[in-house]
């Protein structure tokens, strides 16, 4: 595509609040360990200044900003603070580099929130950048509710504080109630005094088509979060505005290929689960179901997409459901190191859309299970489930299972952060041959993608992703648990329902296992002397 111009600039920094102002969405709250790990991948992917969080709420608050602000970043790492000195000083308590402080710009904010004029808050910003500078702080004065601010006031407050000494001024559309015209309007003004910056909410659907209108008008700066988490509809997501600068107007922001694990550990961190039909992260995003798209996509990957999907750090991913042709089946397939003949793969096709048809996701699990019956094979079972026994009362949930491993029965223990954890830690024990497992007892959260090793006598395998969903109502719904797991370059996705989560889950990884273990028998048959990776 012919790019069109968005601005000279032949980058736009951003500024991320994920850890301000998308800790305030309801239900969020993050530890100063997961504040930590989140700025870490900030920096990483380059991000340029990075709120590390509100010094002015609580001591605790102020822990983790004196955590990531010790953390020796590339980033610049600020905290938010209001128009009053005792939040500059917390801010300084905490050892960051700059404050964004905010001060009330509408006259609603200005005249019944703070029950200010509009003389005294002028007087006040200049009096806290020019105390903030005089320690040596990095500042930037957002006026919040400038979108509804009067202009001419808006003008004068945020050019007072240039004029104090302020590194920037910010527009804030604090409840994302402006059109990409208005945002223009009041930029366009605002980047004549000097650096401007962007803070836009989605409550319109507006957020990031806001911040392109603002950065045609002359900003140079964009504030976003992560997922696009944050208060009420949520702040501008910051993947989508680094690829869309990038792949629409070859602006540089950040190292593109960090976003989608970026955007990983932001929902491990936050429990926001990644939507499905997310640009860059969601499932969906590089997934192809349809027998058309499919094929086009194999014979060229820019047939459906609009950008490679190792740009972003993920990969091409073919669904199988009633949409499902020819080509995507038997390329599945090939990904099993499983070959068909046509009449089978005729065959295997009309079952996995006969599957599809029943609303059934047709798993990597189902296909092989189809497959298998298709050339009539009978299966072999590495691992199975024999028994399971799960308690959450008291301080630490446990597990326990039976397996049958090959010809012999293991019996393992395991604790975990809750009983599906301890479930997959007794699974790992019983593969490793131990009598008891350990999990995440001490209720930290724990990466998912993660690996952890079941032993050197075991089965090493990661568990990449894990899904609930309850496909029928009431107290006794019965749940689909899907996961995918990896070992190795191998990876499977499998699904299992049942009215206990627990169950569910373990028979899903156990079933996981067991064809990825099988798969590394067939290929250690077919090459004599191959010794499986662990």
């Amino acid at each position: 595509m012919t790019r069109t111009t968005l601005t000279d600039l032949d980058e736009v920094q951003l500024l991320d609040t994920t850890l301000r102002d998308g800790e305030q969405m309801p239900g969020v709250s993050l530890t100063p360990g997961e504040k930590v790990d989140v700025a870490r991948e900030l920096d990483a992917a380059g991000v340029h200044l990075i709120e590390a969080g509100s010094a002015c709420t609580s001591e605790g608050e102020r822990e983790a900003i004196r955590r990531v602000a010790d953390e020796g970043l590339d980033a610049t790492v600020t905290s938010f603070a209001r128009g009053v000195k005792r939040d500059v000083d917390h801010a300084l308590d905490c050892g960051v580099d700059g404050v964004n402080l905010v001060v009330p710009a509408s006259d609603k904010h200005v005249e019944t929130k703070v029950g200010s004029t509009r003389d005294e808050v002028v007087e006040t910003t200049v009096e806290l950048v020019e105390y903030a500078k005089d320690h040596g702080l990095w500042v930037e004065v957002l006026g919040e509710d400038g979108s509804r601010a009067d202009l001419d006031y808006l003008d004068r407050l945020l050019g007072a504080g240039l004029d104090a000494g302020a590194d920037r001024i910010c527009y804030c559309d604090t409840v994302g109630a402006a059109d990409p015209e208005r945002t223009a309007a009041v930029v366009s003004r605002l980047a004549a005094l000097g650096p401007t910056s962007l803070h836009t909410h989605d409550d319109l659907g507006f957020g990031l088509a806001n911040v392109h209108a603002g950065l045609k008008a002359g900003a140079d700066t964009v504030h976003g979060t992560v997922l696009g988490v944050g208060e009420r509809a949520g702040n501008a997501a910051l993947e989508e505005v680094a690829i869309a600068l990038g792949e629409s107007y070859g602006v540089d922001t950040v190292e593109l290929d960090r976003l989608y694990r970026l955007c990983r550990t932001v929902s491990e961190a936050t429990g926001v689960a990644l939507p499905p039909n997310k640009a860059v992260c969601g499932a969906n995003a590089f997934a192809h179901e349809s027998g058309i798209h499919t094929d086009g996509t194999l014979k060229d990957g820019t047939m459906y997409e609009p950008y490679p999907p190792e740009t972003v750090g993920r990969e091409r991913r073919l669904v199988l459901g009633k949409h499902a042709g020819r080509a995507g089946v038997k390329a599945a397939l090939a990904e099993h190191d499983v070959a068909v003949d046509d009449d089978e793969l005729r065959e295997v096709v009309a079952r996995v859309k006969e599957l599809g048809e029943r609303g059934k996701r047709v798993t990597d699990a189902d296909l092989l299970a189809v497959a298998d019956d298709v050339r009539g094979r009978e299966r072999e079972r590495h691992v199975e489930l024999v028994d399971l026994s799960a308690t959450s009362g008291g301080n630490l949930p446990t597990a326990s299972v039976r397996l049958r491993v090959g010809d012999e029965e293991r019996v393992a223990a395991g604790t975990g952060a809750g009983p599906v954890d301890a479930g997959l830690e007794a699974v790992r024990a019983a593969l490793a041959g131990d009598e008891g497992g350990r999990g995440g007892g001490d209720g930290e959260r724990e990466s998912g993608s993660a690996e952890r090793e079941a032993g050197s006598d075991g089965v090493a395998f990661d568990l990449d992703s894990y899904h609930v969903d309850a496909i029928t109502g009431g107290t006794d719904a019965v749940v689909t648990v899907e996961v995918d797991l990896s070992r190795g370059d191998r990876s499977v996705s499998v699904s299992a329902s049942d009215a206990d989560i627990t169950r569910a889950s373990v028979v899903g990884m156990v079933d996981g296992l067991d064809r990825l273990l099988a798969a590394e028998a067939d290929a250690a048959d077919a090459e004599p002397g191959a010794v499986a990776d662990d």
